[in-house]
């Protein structure tokens, strides 16, 4: 039996040997089917996607505007649900560069507020204290600021409700994690706000890293007994491409809207301890694939080594051809910064090509 402090969740033998076959029903990629820069049958060909782009010197101003831009294609969705929740990004809960800016989310609340009037929330499941980083970063503050918005803050580790799903482990076995039960709530409007950084494990992490390794709950603070389902990601570099992209799946239909705040993104040894890149932009889509996209574009990375972003495209969980994304904003080539990598960028590209052993485990 499983148990958090919300709710407890059996899980029977049945149940797990369900959740196995969930998994080898997922289609899976052959060794011919690894990236190697040729389109893949199962990439979406005819499926066209568009993605906002704001350059300035405001980072609240970028976040607002790239919204609006695409306001069109979020609103009838929007109207449509009973809640909101805007999912930060803080692998960090001490070190600002690497997690939500506070400003981002104001340009969010901006957007909102006189689009919409249920509940807002704030939701994330950090791999240290959330509310100590939701208080370091000042995240604390804004329902004051926010008097006409419905706005709370939440722990999902404390919250503790959660759903089970089937990952592979490091030895390539089925293992259930929790995943956080918000994030998966049909009648709420998710909305990502991502962050341009490079990755000690996936080269680059944007919308649908944050999204999927944020889902992944660990012991709430009132808990004895410690434990982390985040763990079970890192296995192994070409382990959690896989993982990643099948949590994906999972995902994609609670998935409103993402923004990838770039003012100031991290290149080098991020996610966590890499140095400032001034970008000055932001991004929006409704298909976080496609955004992770242009993302990656403009952090000058080869496309074809984000595994987990290829995989999602093959499954046709958004566009991931530049060619078939629709840019409402100023054009690619002049915005360009080539981020510089990971120290283990080498190590982390093993995952492509043909299964020889197991790749390393980093991260």
């Amino acid at each position: 039996m499983l148990k958090s402090c919300g709710m407890k969740i059996g899980i029977s033998r049945r149940h797990f040997l369900w959740s196995a076959g969930a998994l080898a029903a997922t289609p899976l990629l052959s060794a011919q089917q690894a990236p190697t820069g040729s389109p893949s049958p199962l990439q979406n060909a005819d499926i066209r996607s568009t993605v906002s782009l704001v350059h300035g010197e405001d980072r609240r101003r970028n976040v607002y505007d790239s919204l609006v831009a695409i306001e069109d294609q979020i609103l009838p969705v929007l109207k449509t649900k009973k809640s909101v929740i805007i999912k930060p990004n803080n692998v960090s809960t001490v070190n600002q560069l690497a997690a939500s800016h506070a400003d981002g989310l104001r340009g969010m609340l901006d957007f909102l507020a006189p689009r919409f009037k249920g509940p807002v929330f704030i939701a994330e499941s950090s791999a240290g204290r959330t509310m100590e980083g939701f208080d370091n970063f000042r995240y604390t503050a804004l329902p004051a600021e926010y008097k006409s918005v419905d706005l709370k803050l939440i722990d999902l580790n404390e919250e503790g409700k959660y759903e089970i799903f089937p990952i592979l482990d490091a030895n390539l076995h089925a293992v259930p994690v929790r995943l956080a039960a918000r994030l998966l709530d049909p009648d709420a409007f998710v909305l990502c706000a991502a962050l341009m950084k490079t990755h000690n494990v996936t080269v680059a992490t944007l919308s649908v890293k944050n999204m999927t390794l944020g889902a992944p709950l660990r012991s709430g603070p009132k808990e004895t007994r410690r434990w982390n389902d985040k763990r079970h990601y890192h296995g192994g570099v070409r382990q959690t491409h896989f993982d990643i992209y099948m949590t994906a799946i999972k995902m994609k239909p609670f998935w409103g809207a993402t923004v990838i705040d770039g003012f100031e993104g991290m290149e080098g040894n991020g996610p966590s301890n890499g140095q400032p890149v001034p970008s000055r932009v932001a991004i929006a889509s409704t298909d976080f694939i496609a955004a992770d996209r242009v993302g990656v574009e403009l952090m000058g990375i080869n496309p074809e080594w984000l595994g987990y972003l290829k995989f999602c495209s093959q499954a046709q969980l958004g566009q991931y051809d530049l060619a078939k994304i629709d840019i409402r904003g100023p054009k690619l080539e002049g915005l360009v910064k080539k981020y510089a990598l990971h120290g283990d960028i080498e190590r982390e590209l093993q995952w492509m090509g043909p299964l020889n052993e197991i790749p390393p485990k980093l991260g």
